[in-house]
C-alpha cells in the first residue's frame, strides 16, 4: 500500500475521452440497473397475482440467480483485469437480453428459474462491479476516483426511470410484453453503449509498486489482501450492506402496500430514491472530493439505521415514506462511492477487478439470500414488522464492520506514516 491510500485521494488522471467514456457507461448502468434489478418486484407482484405463484417461490429464483452472480464476481472480476471487459459487458448485456425473452414465456416454475437464474447471474457482468473495474482499468485504480463517482450519479437515475416505466408497461401492456420491451433494451441500448467505449487498447498501464518490480497476479494480489483485517471488516459491511439493500429495495413495494398505502403513493415514493441517490453523490462531489472514503462511509453507514427505524416506529404517513425514501436514497447513494473506492483506498490499489469481485463475492451472496430470508420471514410472522425489523439489525451489523475498518484503516496509515 502507498503512503496516500488512507488520506485524500490523488489528484486524478482523467481517461481519454472522459466524457463520452463514462456517458456511454452510465446509461448502460441506468438501463442495466432498471431492467435486471429494480424491475423484479413489480413484474413478481403481477407474475404472482396472475399465476398464483406464492411469494417465496418467485423469490427464490431471484436468491439462485444472485447466489449463482457471487459465484461469477471474483472470475468476471481476474477477466477484466486482463482486459476482457467488453466482451464481458456487451456479451452479458446480450444474453441478459435473451433471457429476459424467455422470461416473458414462462408458464412454468421450472422455466421461470432457468430464466431468472441467468438473468441473476449476468448481473456480475453488467452491474456496477464489473463497470467500476472497467474505469479502475482505464484511469488505473489510483486514479479511478472521479469516474467511480460520475458513473454512480448516472446509475442512481436507474429507479427514477425504471420504477414509474415498468409500472407504466404493466398498466398497459402486462408483465409479458414488459419483459419483452427491457428485452430490447438490454440487447441494444446497454450492449451498444459498452461496445462503443469499452476499448483496452486505451487503458493505463497495469499499476505497479515500483519500475523494478513486476506486478503480482490477481491470485497473489487477494491472498494478500486477505491477510489483513481491513478486508474482512470490509467484507463484514459490505456483506451486511448488500443484505439489508436488497431486502428493502425487492420488498419496499409489497411492505408500503400492506401499511395501507395505494400503490400510486408507493410509486412515487420509490421514484425519489433516485433523485436521493443522484443528491447525495453531488454533495460528496462538491463537498467531500478530498475527504478520506473511511470518513466519508463513517458518517454514511449511521443513516441507514436512523431511517429503517423512524419508518418503523413512527405513525404511517406518506410525508414519513417520503422522508425515509430520502435520507435511504440519499445513504445509498454516497455508499455506493464507498463501496467502489474502498479497494483502491483503504486496501490495495493492484487488481482491483480481482479483489473487488473476491470481496463482492460474500456480498452478492447475501443479496441474493436477503429477498428469500425476507419473504420467509413475512411467511412465518404474517407481516413486514418483522422483516424490516431484521433489515434494522442488518444495518448495524454494517455500520459495525465499516466503523471497524475505518479504525483499522487509519492504525495501518499512522504505522505507514
Amino acid at each position: 500500500m502507498t503512503d496516500d491510500v488512507f488520506g485524500a485521494a490523488p489528484a486524478h488522471r482523467p481517461p481519454g475521452g472522459r466524457s463520452r467514456f463514462v456517458t456511454c457507461l452510465g446509461i448502460g448502468q441506468i438501463c442495466s440497473w432498471g431492467s435486471l434489478y429494480y424491475s423484479f418486484p413489480l413484474i413478481a407482484e403481477a407474475m404472482g397475482d396472475e399465476l398464483g405463484w406464492s411469494k417465496s417461490a418467485l423469490y427464490g429464483a431471484a436468491t439462485l440467480g444472485l447466489g449463482l452472480a457471487g459465484l461469477a464476481a471474483y472470475p468476471i472480476g481476474a477477466a477484466i483485469d486482463r482486459g476482457h471487459g467488453c466482451w464481458i459487458m456487451t456479451g452479458g448485456s446480450v444474453l441478459a437480453g435473451l433471457l429476459l425473452v424467455l422470461w416473458s414465456q414462462v408458464t412454468s416454475l421450472l422455466l421461470f428459474y432457468v430464466a431468472i437464474a441467468g438473468i441473476g447471474a449476468l448481473q456480475a457482468a453488467t452491474l456496477y462491479d464489473p463497470a467500476f473495474a472497467v474505469i479502475a482499468r482505464r484511469a488505473g485504480p489510483a486514479h479511478a476516483r472521479a469516474g467511480i463517482t460520475a458513473l454512480t450519479l448516472w446509475g442512481g437515475f436507474a429507479s427514477t426511470v425504471f420504477i414509474p416505466l415498468v409500472q407504466a408497461l404493466l398498466d398497459t401492456v402486462g408483465w409479458r410484453d414488459a419483459l419483452l420491451v427491457l428485452a430490447a433494451i438490454n440487447i441494444l441500448v446497454c450492449a451498444g453503449c459498452y461496445l462503443a467505449v469499452i476499448d483496452p487498447a486505451a487503458d493505463a498501464p497495469p499499476h505497479r509498486a515500483s519500475a523494478a518490480v513486476p506486478p503480482l497476479s490477481g491470485r497473489a494480489v487477494v491472498a494478500r489482501a486477505a491477510r489483513q483485517p481491513v478486508f474482512w471488516a470490509l467484507a463484514v459491511a459490505f456483506t451486511a450492506y448488500s443484505a439489508a439493500f436488497s431486502a428493502f429495495t425487492f420488498h419496499l413495494y409489497p411492505l408500503l402496500l400492506e401499511k395501507g398505502f395505494e400503490a400510486g403513493a408507493v410509486v412515487v415514493a420509490m421514484t425519489l430514491i433516485g433523485p436521493a441517490q443522484v443528491a447525495g453523490r453531488i454533495a460528496i462531489w462538491v463537498f467531500a472530493a478530498g475527504a478520506a472514503v473511511r470518513l466519508i462511509g463513517s458518517i454514511t453507514v449511521a443513516v441507514f439505521p436512523l431511517a429503517l427505524v423512524a419508518l418503523q416506529v413512527l405513525p404511517p404517513s406518506f410525508t414519513l415514506i417520503a422522508v425515509v425514501a430520502l435520507l435511504y436514497g440519499g445513504a445509498n447513494g454516497i455508499m455506493t462511492i464507498v463501496r467502489g473506492l474502498a479497494v483502491p483506498e483503504m486496501l490495495t490499489r493492484e487488481a482491483y477487478g480481482a479483489v473487488n469481485g473476491a470481496m463482492s463475492a460474500p456480498s452478492t451472496i447475501s443479496r441474493a439470500l436477503a429477498p428469500l430470508g425476507a419473504a420467509l420471514i413475512w411467511s412465518a410472522s404474517g407481516a413486514y414488522d418483522a422483516v424490516l425489523v431484521a433489515i434494522i439489525a442488518l444495518t448495524l451489523l454494517l455500520a459495525a464492520g465499516f466503523w471497524a475498518a475505518a479504525l483499522l484503516s487509519r492504525r495501518a496509515a499512522l504505522a505507514i506514516n
